[in-house]
């Protein structure tokens, strides 16, 4: 382990950007796709949401199946898996004639998704012990740096090029993740002749586990925050004045502004939870992310909301990486890789309900309302995650007292 760990950290970071890249780029045009090429025209927050979230419903309630199968076979095997699958969705996606096939696809990319959970947890079972919270780290910026390229290659391709080239690239980019895997990942070889695990059993443990069942829950709460937006934003850019032509790439950027802030900031708030540990961090990235999406409602021009947003992102990229030490601190090496695939279907539910919740209020109320809410959300949770800490604090000198 000593001597490839480093190695499978660097082809795993490119493996899951491509694939953080592939995803993002659908991001910035799939409402207009459903809009210009399905022939959708009426209520379309409500099915943008929904093409988004039915994914992430369908990822979550098969990812404790593939959490098992990986501990019984081997994590390198499922993301073999997953990328070749997610090329074959992506394609398909690109030749749907209406939105119910669209949907339809949409709920395969998700029965057949993986390849970042896989990722995470080969990482967390193949990394020594006292390094796991490090590699941990940076594995969690390799999303936000294929969230950096994916959305303004994805509105550059689609102003250019169109919706459904765009998805054919997207296709071509996970094929890069999928040959990574083939070709240079390692993995620890598996006992294959143990029992393999039943996902009733394992939730049954995660249960017995208030910590890690606090961080699920957080896990959920956050990822439901983030993708509240994400079907919302392109059509909030129409709304500020961006011409039909523009507004893809110019969400492209906006997401990307996030990105751009997580890689900067992720680092360094490592350091900063090593030293105040990793719970504070938590607390001050979403305190900051709570306010940074209240502010939002202020800010009107195009330039000066993508400015906000990247400030939002440089709190909120101490969101990630201190959930998922919590998570390596909560549990024991041989049931890590169980517990992120059971944090990957938290994180699922969120997305699922984030872009649901998001289509449906944006059709009902203003999108500045529901940046609103989302900000007091974020900032309640903080507040919760600080009165528990205290409770937790108050509990052991009692019981040191006693």
């Amino acid at each position: 382990m000593e001597t490839y760990w480093k190695r499978n950290l660097i082809v795993l970071w490119i493996g899951v950007f491509f694939c953080g890249m592939a995803f993002s780029m659908v991001v910035p045009f799939l409402s207009l796709y459903i809009s210009n090429d399905l022939g959708i025209e009426s209520h379309l927050e409500l099915w943008s949401g929904f093409a988004f979230g039915i994914t992430f419903l369908a990822g979550a309630l098969i990812s404790p199946f593939w959490g098992s199968l990986s501990d019984k076979y081997g994590r390198r095997p499922m993301l073999i898996r997953s990328g070749f699958s997610l090329c074959a969705v992506y394609v398909l996606t690109a030749l749907v004639r209406n939105p119910y096939e669209l949907i339809a696809v949409r709920i395969l990319s998700g029965l057949l998704a993986g390849y970042v959970p896989s990722a995470i947890a080969l990482v967390g079972t193949n990394t020594p012990e006292k390094k796991v919270g490090y590699a941990l780290g940076i594995m969690s910026t390799a999303s936000a740096a294929g969230s950096i390229i994916g959305p303004m290659v994805g509105g550059m391709m689609s102003k250019f090029v169109g919706y459904r080239e765009a998805f054919l690239l997207s296709g071509a980019v996970v094929l890069v993740s999928a040959l990574v895997a083939v070709f240079f990942v390692k993995e620890e070889s598996f006992d294959r002749s143990r029992p393999r695990s039943h996902v009733l059993d394992d939730l049954k443990e995660a249960a017995a586990n208030p910590p890690l069942m606090r961080q699920l829950m957080i896990a959920l709460v956050v990822s439901s925050s983030v993708m509240v937006l994400e079907p919302l934003l392109t059509i909030y850019v129409l709304k500020m004045g961006v011409s039909h032509s523009d507004a893809s790439l110019s969400s492209g950027i906006i997401f990307s502004a996030v990105g751009i802030a997580t890689i900067l900031a992720a680092p360094q708030w490592g350091k900063i939870g090593q030293r105040i540990g990793y719970r504070n961090t938590l607390i001050i990235g979403l305190m900051g992310g709570g306010i940074g999406n209240l502010l939002q409602v202020f800010f009107h021009n195009i330039v000066s909301f993508g400015v906000l947003r990247f400030v939002y992102g440089l709190f909120f990229a101490a969101v990630y990486p201190s959930l998922n030490a919590l998570i390596v601190k909560a549990t024991t090496a041989n049931f890590r890789g169980r517990a992120f695939s059971l944090n990957q279907s938290a994180n699922q539910l969120g997305n699922m309900a984030g872009p649901i919740a998001g289509g449906a209020l944006g059709g009902w109320i203003s999108i500045p309302v529901v940046f609103v809410l989302n900000g007091l959300l974020l900032l309640i949770t903080a507040v919760t995650i600080r009165l528990q800490s205290r409770r937790a604090v108050r509990g052991a000198s009692d019981g040191e007292g006693s």
